[in-house]
């Protein structure tokens, strides 16, 4: 590979996940609020639709990191056939392929693995209270947002919150409704989002006493 090919590489990939960067911005300023506002029409507890919100990203990045696993061992296979190079480069090539090849991911398949895993966690109102489906649309985007965050090098993910745990500041935003004296996660309303173990975006929580 050329130097000069090389560095377009590099900025294209630059590009691709600044990109990938600002749109888990939006989804959190603007279609996290949309798809509260579908909640409160069957939940009236704040609380409970932030936590809803807070495990459907959890379960949406859950879902499209296995579909990715998935497709790229089958990626991988197929272009090992022909490819000339190492292990590292065949990674890498992978990743680049499903990049541009979008259409691979099933993403309908992965929004109803979200919806059925979100019915059965207790931590959530049960299904005859709520379709989760009503926000059908914000966990396909979420799951499509972090499906393309895998074919980054390194990928993005988000960071697994624990209700209880120290507030780190380095982390999380505190919710303006918060303690700010408290010390401690009363629960989590946006997920940190990550990198190689660094904080990239914060996630924001509700410190309570």
């Amino acid at each position: 590979v050329s130097p000069c090919c090389a560095t377009q590489c590099r900025r294209a990939s630059a590009s691709r996940r600044a990109c990938l960067i600002a749109r888990f911005n939006f989804v959190y300023a603007k279609d996290r609020l949309d798809a509260e506002v579908l909640l409160k029409k069957f939940v009236c507890d704040t609380e409970i639709v932030q936590r809803i919100i807070y495990i459907t990203v959890l379960e949406a990045f859950r879902a499209a990191k296995k579909a990715f696993w998935k497709i790229k061992m089958s990626v991988k296979e197929t272009l090992a056939i022909d490819h000339c190079g190492g292990p590292a480069s065949l990674e890498m090539a992978a990743l680049d392929y499903i990049a541009c090849h979008k259409d691979l991911f099933d993403v309908c398949c992965s929004v109803q693995e979200v919806i059925c895993c979100m019915n059965v966690n207790p931590k959530l109102p049960c299904p005859s209270d709520i379709d989760f489906n009503v926000i059908n649309g914000f966990i396909r985007e979420l799951c499509c947002l972090a499906f393309q965050m895998q074919t980054l090098a390194p990928p993005l993910d988000v960071a697994f919150g624990i209700d209880g745990e120290l507030f780190n500041r380095s982390m999380y935003y505190r919710s303006c409704d918060s303690d700010f004296s408290a010390p401690f996660v009363a629960y989590h309303i946006w997920p940190a989002l990550m990198e190689n173990g660094a904080v990239i975006v914060k996630g924001e929580v509700v410190t309570r006493k």
